[in-house]
């Protein structure tokens, strides 16, 4: 047999018989994975397997950051600061992606867009169980959000328990009270059903912490690995926003939001306060 010299031969020792062996697409269901994209355009628009695919995997992404971030949580909880940082950098990696991710769907234009929007209903990502979970787990909690998920038990009871869970930032703070930090005891008394709002007496913790970084290097490192994880939600919000201006302009979301105008007011929101009113200190 004369073999082309642009072929790669295979190696003698590749498995090729998976009768009765676990193979890659076994492993990772691909069959489920790869049917789960069905189009409810019709006729079915060349664009919309795009749309699709786009929020299936940001869906993926925010399933692992969730986690992640679980685990960070439970890891600040038991003191285990080195395996929380951890666990934060390799959210930091995904938050690229995901942000990354927005670049593919700007390339949908107003006209595709249009030609299939009105098969969407009323579907929307503002339904996200896992981008909601997200949030709360950073602190920006809700209650009125459940609602919205009365119609999913699963998704409504695992947002429920997150409302009523401290954020890995009530973890945080809790943590540095027992490395011997003054944090105040109405701090960690607090509501954690609402969304954390700034309390001066933690800034002065924070510049002690940022002016003697030697000393406390672990907390230091902790406070930027959490703006770091906060810059880069902050520039997710902004693309989906602009993402949705491009695709959309000002047009009423499917949801029933207003659209643009409702995600701006996203960009306003913070999980961190304190660490960047620090800022404003250091040095003055």
């Amino acid at each position: 047999m004369v073999i082309n010299k642009n072929t790669r031969e295979l190696d003698e020792g590749i498995v090729k018989d998976f009768s009765s062996r676990m193979s890659y697409s076994s492993y990772l269901q691909l069959p489920v994975l790869l049917s789960a994209q069905q189009p409810v355009s019709r006729p079915v628009h060349h664009d919309e397997l795009l749309f699709i695919i786009q929020h299936q995997t940001t869906e993926l992404w925010l399933k692992l950051v969730l986690h992640e971030l679980r685990s960070a949580a439970d890891w600040l909880h038991n003191d285990d600061l080195g395996a929380a940082l951890k666990a934060i950098a390799r959210v930091k990696h995904i938050q690229k992606t995901l942000t990354e991710q927005w670049s593919v769907l700007a390339t949908l234009t107003p006209t595709e867009y249009a030609q299939f929007r009105g098969f969407l209903g009323h579907s929307s990502g503002f339904q996200s169980s896992q981008y909601r979970a997200v949030e709360f787990i950073l602190g920006n909690k809700n209650s009125g959000m459940l609602q919205v998920f009365d119609a999913e038990p699963e998704a409504r009871s695992m947002l429920e328990d997150l409302l009523h869970a401290p954020s890995i930032y009530d973890e945080f703070l809790a943590y540095l009270k027992r490395q011997g930090h003054p944090i105040p005891q109405s701090v960690l008394d607090r509501d954690v059903t609402k969304a954390h709002e700034l309390v001066p007496e933690l800034v002065p913790v924070f510049k002690d912490i940022y002016e003697n970084a030697g000393k406390y290097w672990g907390a230091y490192e902790a406070c930027e690995e959490l703006v770091d994880l906060e810059d880069n939600f902050q520039l997710w919000r902004f693309r989906h926003l602009r993402t949705v201006q491009r695709t959309i302009g000002m047009k009423t979301g499917t949801g029933g939001s207003t659209g643009a105008a409702f995600l701006r007011k996203a960009l306003d929101l913070t999980f961190f306060p304190e660490l960047f009113a620090v800022r404003t200190e250091i040095g003055a």
